[in-house]
């Protein structure tokens, strides 16, 4: 029996009907693999070249490296390819459908089916207890009664999203069985500011620009969005994931620029421009303005020429050393994913299961292996719900 028919969820369960298991997937939400058919902006960026163990964060590094090994992302893009899907590949190895997320849906679903396996949506799960070597579910709505299984397959995913249905059941049932869990908290998700800072950034909502986001000694260069709460972006997310309250983040707007080369060039062929004006050729106009502005304050209307070059490395260090403290995060309702869960010491490496529980097993997002953003997380899923497939 499979708790919860996402990404992991049906990927465990057409592999474990393709050895001949009866199998039964229930979820409680309308349609199976919901954050798979809002994912990738509709097109689902469904794995990633280049995943390896590097690209994940866990208290145990090292515990995602059986699953990603034994069943690779070229192994799904396999089966991708075996369904005649369509897909190409964006900047730094994201592979995306050509068309609809929901082709992925369809492709699980269909490996589900040609393998026999029982879906029933629409249905809650009430209780779970330990019984005659197995496990009784009690369920009620899409199908009432208690079922009994041999294996019991936790894939309900974290607490991201809570709007498609997302809630902590599989915590608890870890829990419930004795498991430890890694503290949980929102992941690849947008950071807010303060009042003030959000008052003075205000002008920027929608500005999007190639920025290099840094928290401690990890760094991400890719783009950074300014919202109406604080800032979005792949940048701001991926470093979200190693961002802690409290702590700072170092911001280097345009990363492939010489600024100083450009205000210097600038200077001597056009020196009665202003500063803001000479920035307008490496940031868009109103982030150029802002940049001035906090750089050089009232002096921002000052010619290029009036400025030394000590005055310029201010305004260099405000395009190239941003530093600012976030007040915090968009939280669950907008995080792409759920850091921490079920702690990796727990369960066995290799299938997934719990070491101190035959026949459950934990795979996805609930156990405490959370990917970057561009593919990872989807990768984890179908690595971790393959491994389980294979035993449960």
């Amino acid at each position: 029996m499979v708790l919860g028919a996402g990404a992991a969820g049906m990927m465990a369960a057409a592999e474990a009907g393709r050895r001949g298991r009866s199998v039964l997937v229930v979820d409680h939400a309308r349609a199976a693999g919901e954050k798979i058919r809002i994912s990738g902006g509709g097109r689902c960026n469904f794995t990633n070249t280049g995943a390896s163990p590097k690209e994940f964060l866990s208290e145990n590094p090292a515990f995602c490296i059986s699953a990603l090994k034994r069943y690779s992302a070229a192994d799904f893009v396999d089966l991708v390819e075996r369904h005649g899907i369509a897909y190409h590949e964006k900047t730094l190895g994201q592979l995306f459908c050509d068309g609809s997320s929901k082709e992925i849906v369809a492709m699980l679903l269909s490996e589900m089916a040609a393998a026999g396996a029982e879906l029933s949506l629409q249905t809650r799960i009430e209780a779970v207890e330990g019984a005659d070597g197995g496990f009784r579910v009690a369920l009620s709505g899409g199908r009432d009664g208690t079922v009994a299984c041999r294996s019991l397959v936790i894939a309900t995913g974290g607490k991201s999203i809570p709007k498609m249905g997302a809630t902590g059941i599989g915590y608890d049932i870890a829990r419930q069985f004795g498991l430890r869990l890694v503290e949980t908290r929102p992941a690849l998700v947008p950071l807010t500011l303060d009042p003030n800072s959000l008052e003075a950034l205000a002008p920027l909502a929608g500005i999007a620009v190639d920025a290099e986001v840094a928290s401690g000694k990890t760094r991400f260069p890719e783009a950074l969005l300014f919202t109406h709460r604080g800032l979005s972006g792949p940048a701001m997310l991926q470093i979200s994931s190693y961002w802690r309250e409290g702590g700072e983040i170092a911001v280097r707007l345009r990363p492939d620029v010489d600024v100083m080369g450009v205000l210097k060039t600038a200077r001597a062929s056009n020196g009665r421009q202003a500063v803001q004006t000479a920035l307008t050729g490496i940031l868009p106009k109103r982030l150029a303005q802002t940049v001035a502005e906090r750089a050089a304050g009232a002096a921002s209307a000052r010619t290029l020429a009036e400025h030394s070059d000590r005055q310029l490395e201010a305004v260099v260090a405000a395009v190239s050393d941003w530093r600012f403290r976030p007040a915090g995060s968009e939280g669950y309702r907008t995080a792409e994913v759920t850091l921490g869960g079920v702690d990796t010491r727990d369960l066995d490496g290799r299938t997934l299961e719990a070491r101190s529980v035959p026949g459950l097993y934990f795979i996805g997002e609930v156990v405490d292996v959370t990917g970057w953003l561009g593919g990872y997380n989807f990768q984890w899923a179908w690595s971790s719900g393959w491994c389980a497939g294979q035993v449960a």
